[in-house]
Order: structure tokens, then C-alpha cells, then sequence
């Protein structure tokens, strides 16, 4: 049984992530349980009177139920089970909170939320979530996507880490679909170095009962552009990477979020986090 956590903000982009999920696992057995956080800072609840407070929470938790049931209407698989969470915690004390408690395996979840702001591509929740979740995997999946089953997976690596377990969300993906795994490397083959050479033979090993192949790509002064490009070019449905210091991720989560960013793949992307 899988664990999965959907959090909501009711918006159309987290119901379009909802959709993305029942049809991921269409083929096994998983309970989804919907999160909501409403948070009220206390300069604002100090203005507001107890029962109104408790109408907003009453509010939400009816949302979620309706969620929930539609969701049930949604799914022809009857191995699937939904459950609802409320918290008052902040959206990221709320998931921590959830994934512990409830065993979780992967959250999933939309780009942007209600706001939408235009020429941004990862919402501040959004991005504030992949910053500091370490608890388990987050797959994003941009507004309005169209699920198709992940046959082709991408993963981007420099060959600068043995990653080992953390490898372990990738086979999972993988195993859902018999999915061939693209490995990415921006750079030239006969550039790597002895420790890159070596990671890289690890890699090799590690993932040898799964399809692989390895791509070598050139280095544009802008990565986000390969990025676009080996998606459009290897037609890759899902693009994991994982998220340690100094990685590509971290980079682009630093960016300031009213700013575009550049980076807007179009099919979902799976943010594993560095155990160590």
C-alpha cells in the first residue's frame, strides 16, 4: 500500500495534480490523503471574532470532504482509499507533519497554486517546499498536463555523487510502467574526471536490472535551455532529479520567485531529497 499526500489549495492547478496521481497509480493500491492548511497570522486573527474563525475552518473541512468524494467518482480503481487532513500549521509544518504521522512516500502536488502569477513557473509554496522538504520525494506537475504513462524518464546527473539509496524513488517511478531511463549528463564523455568516471560506473551498477541509456549533451551557457531541449528531443514524460547542495535544483529554488526563472519543464518533475 502506498502512501500519497495531495495537498490542496482547492484550486484547479492542485485538482489537475489530483487527477495526474489517481492515474499514475491506476494500477496499485494506495491511500491518497488531501491536505489543506489554513494558517491565520496573529495580527489578523486578533481582528477576528472566534466563531468566524471556526466558520473558515468548517469551510475548509466541507472542501475537502467534497474533494474527497470527488475523487472517489473520479477513480474505476476500488483499491484506492482517500482521506481528508485539515491543519493549522503553515503549509510546510503541515506536510512534514502529515508524511510523518501517516507513513507518506510521496507528495504531489501543482506549480502554482491559485495565484498563477504569470512568468513564474514553481509557486512561493511551491518553491518553499522543495527548499526544505527532506522527509520524502515531491513530484511537481505543471498546470493543466495531460497524463501520459512515464515510459521515458529523464535524469540529469554531473556524476558528482554516488548517490545510492537516493536512487531508490527513480526505481520506483520506473518500476510503474517498464519506463527506460535516460541518463543526462551535460557535458562531454571524455571530460569526466577519475571520481566522475567512478560515480559514474556505480551508477551503472546500481541501476543494471532497469533500461538505461546515456545521453551526453553540450554545455550551453544556459542549462535550463538543455533541460527544454533533451525533454523535447528524447520525448521524456517525467524529469527527476535530486536535490543536494550545489545541485541544479538548488540553484534554480534560490532564485528570487517574482522573477522568471527560465526554468519551466512541461511534464512533471520528481525532486528526490540528498539523504546525506
Amino acid at each position: 500500500m502506498k502512501h500519497i499526500l495531495l495537498p490542496t489549495d482547492f484550486s484547479d492547478n492542485a485538482w489537475s495534480a489530483t487527477v495526474y496521481a489517481l492515474r499514475l497509480y491506476a494500477l496499485e493500491n494506495c491511500t491518497f490523503y488531501f491536505l489543506n492548511s489554513s494558517t491565520i497570522k496573529v495580527s489578523v486573527m486578533s481582528s477576528m471574532s472566534n466563531k468566524l474563525i471556526q466558520i473558515m475552518a468548517d469551510n475548509a473541512r466541507k472542501e475537502l470532504a467534497e474533494l474527497k468524494k470527488m475523487a472517489e467518482n473520479t477513480s474505476a480503481n476500488v483499491n484506492y482509499k482517500f482521506e481528508i487532513i485539515f491543519s493549522t500549521e503553515d503549509i510546510q509544518g503541515a506536510i512534514e507533519t502529515a508524511v510523518t504521522k501517516h507513513k507518506i512516500d510521496l507528495v504531489i502536488m501543482g506549480t502554482k497554486g491559485s495565484s498563477k502569477a504569470k512568468g513564474v513557473f514553481f509557486g512561493s509554496n511551491t518553491i518553499h517546499i522543495i527548499k526544505k522538504m527532506k522527509l520524502c520525494p515531491i513530484l511537481i506537475v505543471p498546470d493543466e498536463f495531460d497524463f501520459e504513462k512515464p515510459k521515458q524518464i529523464a535524469f540529469p546527473t554531473d556524476f558528482n555523487r554516488d548517490f545510492g539509496k537516493e536512487l531508490v524513488p527513480l526505481k520506483r517511478l520506473a518500476e510503474l510502467y517498464n519506463s527506460n531511463i535516460k541518463i543526462v549528463h551535460i557535458n562531454e564523455e571524455n571530460n569526466l574526471t577519475e571520481e566522475q568516471g567512478y560515480n559514474l560506473t556505480k551508477l551503472k551498477d546500481d541501476l543494471e536490472d532497469y533500461t538505461l541509456s546515456f545521453h551526453w549533451m553540450p554545455d550551453y551557457d544556459n542549462k535550463e535551455q538543455v533541460i527544454k531541449d533533451f525533454i523535447e528531443e528524447l520525448n521524456i514524460n517525467i524529469l527527476v532529479m535530486i536535490n543536494y547542495n550545489h545541485s541544479f535544483i538548488e540553484s534554480i529554488v534560490n532564485e528570487p520567485v517574482i522573477k522568471n526563472i527560465g526554468f519551466q519543464p512541461t511534464v512533471p518533475f520528481l525532486v528526490i531529497p540528498c539523504l546525506s
